[in-house]
């Protein structure tokens, strides 16, 4: 039976749609506002959201805003609930990762319709390559990225060899087999930020690409990696003649657009021990598991570059969560012992 969490503040409305939802034979959970509706959404794990935009504590934008940077819930599907005079405000909803949205009142069909689409659309992606982007695509757009990889050329390329540089033309698009890819400028001294990291099944290169521009940033491998080289050329004419891919393309662009954003916000008032937790989380979101714990390999210089701070400031913080049993280190690996502790000296 399938999970719907209904976050509504208008109670009758609320009451309504749990009991349609009911009566269709799914399990159905309520919260009356924002905040109400992330912590049910932390404790259920529904299998879709139906969230109302306008409402107190916390609006929909800032519920979407936190499910999507938590992992554990970041993959729900999530349809907005928005009256007809916020329509114009939905393309910020959309923008920020929203799969769909109902326009209040709706009729019955409508909102059974708009549930069972996007379950069915999760379990096709759950079948495909759900961690990479050509996953988020339907058959017909994930054939195409297919058919041009296939024709590409693999490189291997060894820890900490530059794999381009900024300022470099863009003649590639990237696609990352396995390793880790760190992008990142440097200054005047020599000293790096690191922008991103490219973590297997994700495709780099493509907004160089797309807006015509060299590389703003350079790149280089967090460890051994191989990659496929995709020409620009190729990929410039799958953009311009499958729409699909584009669109897939455009929109996860955007997403980016707004984790960097996020992300400057979070280097400019964020104090250093939450952001390094932030991003202990974030590799910790995709890294394997030894002995049964989630396991990172990074260098401390780039694990300082990530979260913005000097190299001594990160091991003085990562020394207190060895304290405090949240890390174990050994090295250069990094194990997850306690993720909700890890998870608290953010929200705190």
């Amino acid at each position: 039976m399938k999970h719907i969490l209904v976050i509504e503040d208008q109670q009758d409305l609320r009451e309504n749609i749990a009991e349609i939802l009911e009566l269709s034979g799914f399990e159905v959970s309520t919260a009356e506002h924002g905040k109400a509706g992330v912590e049910r959404a932390r404790e259920v794990h529904p299998d879709l959201i139906l969230c109302d935009i306008m409402m107190p504590v916390l609006d929909g934008y800032g519920v979407l805003h936190v499910l999507t940077r938590d992992p554990e819930t970041a993959r729900i599907p999530f349809i907005f609930l928005t009256a007809k005079t916020e329509r114009e405000s939905l393309r910020k909803g959309m923008a920020m990762g929203a799969d769909d949205y109902l326009t209040k009142p709706f009729e019955d069909t409508e909102l059974l319709e708009a549930i069972e689409a996007r379950i069915k659309r999760v379990g096709q992606l759950v079948e495909a390559d759900g961690d990479s982007l050509d996953g988020f695509l339907s058959s017909d757009g994930h054939a195409a990225l297919e058919e041009l990889r296939a024709s590409c050329r693999t490189r291997k390329v060894m820890k900490k060899e530059a794999l381009y540089h900024a300022g470099e033309d863009a003649h590639f698009l990237y696609y990352l087999k396995s390793g880790r890819i760190k992008r990142y400028r440097g200054d005047a001294f020599g000293k790096e930020l690191v922008t991103s990291v490219v973590e297997p099944g994700e495709f780099f290169g493509h907004l160089e690409i797309l807006s015509d521009c060299p590389h703003p940033d350079s790149a280089g491998a967090m460890e051994d990696s191989e990659i496929e080289l995709i020409p620009a050329a190729a990929f410039s004419d799958l953009v311009r003649s499958n729409r699909e891919v584009a669109v897939h393309f455009i929109k996860w662009l955007s997403s980016r657009v707004s984790e960097n954003e996020e992300r400057l916000l979070k280097l400019a008032y964020q104090p250093v021990r939450e952001r390094t937790a932030d991003v202990l989380l974030s590799l910790f979101d995709k890294a394997e598991e030894q002995d049964g714990l989630p396991t990172i390999q990074v260098t401390r210089d780039d694990l300082a570059s990530l979260v913005g701070t000097a190299t001594e400031s990160l091991i003085r913080v990562l020394s207190g969560f060895k304290q405090e049993d949240l890390i174990a280190t050994r090295g250069r690996s990094i194990q997850l012992l306690d993720q909700r502790g890890l998870r608290s000296q953010i929200l705190g």
